[in-house]
């Protein structure tokens, strides 16, 4: 995510809808990156962004630069994801269906890669349906967005204890996954 200037924040919190919309086009990509791990679905981050957005907007008046925009959006993301689970009750059931497809001649070799690449995404999507959103959000943030403890902690307004307790429990969550391929 690019720096974004305190003059940029201030003008967008009085009102000017042209500031907000530069913190628009320089957030919405990690915001939705962050809501898609978060969810696991692309049409719940879609919504999760969206809603991401509405609460900074109305909450930009009340941001004090008391921690770096980064993370006040990130937390604003994160919480938002993880409510927009908890609102729509989704069951994950943490397994992923694989049709191994037969064919007579081999695919052309920029097919291969785009299946591979398709088959790795959903692979990352099974593991990490496997988690509930608490484990989830606070493995995106660490492994996916690089977070580190106290930071993800401040982002979920979470004990640090907590937070390194679920990191704890997804990865052998995840281990436990991969054990059984």
């Amino acid at each position: 995510m690019a720096d974004i200037s305190k003059d940029l924040i201030a003008k967008a919190a009085q009102g000017d809808m042209g500031a907000f919309e530069e913190i628009y086009k320089a957030t919405s990509g990690f915001v939705y990156n962050v809501a898609l791990r978060i969810t696991n679905d692309r049409s719940d981050a879609d919504e999760a962004t969206q809603d991401t957005f509405v609460k900074v907007h109305r909450n930009l008046k009340g941001f004090g630069f008391r921690s770096s925009f980064k993370t006040w959006v990130y937390r604003i993301a994160a919480n938002t994801a993880l409510n927009h689970i908890r609102r729509v009750a989704k069951h994950v059931s943490g397994r992923a269906t694989y049709d191994p497809a037969v064919h007579d001649r081999p695919a052309a070799p920029d097919v291969t890669g785009a299946i591979d690449r398709q088959d790795a995404r959903h692979l990352l999507e099974a593991m990490l349906g496997t988690l509930d959103p608490d484990q989830r959000a606070c493995l995106v943030l660490r492994e996916i967005q690089g977070l580190d403890y106290q930071a993800i902690a401040d982002t979920l307004k979470i004990n640090i204890n907590t937070v390194r307790s679920r990191l704890k429990r997804a990865r052998e969550k995840l281990l436990a996954f991969g054990g059984k391929g």
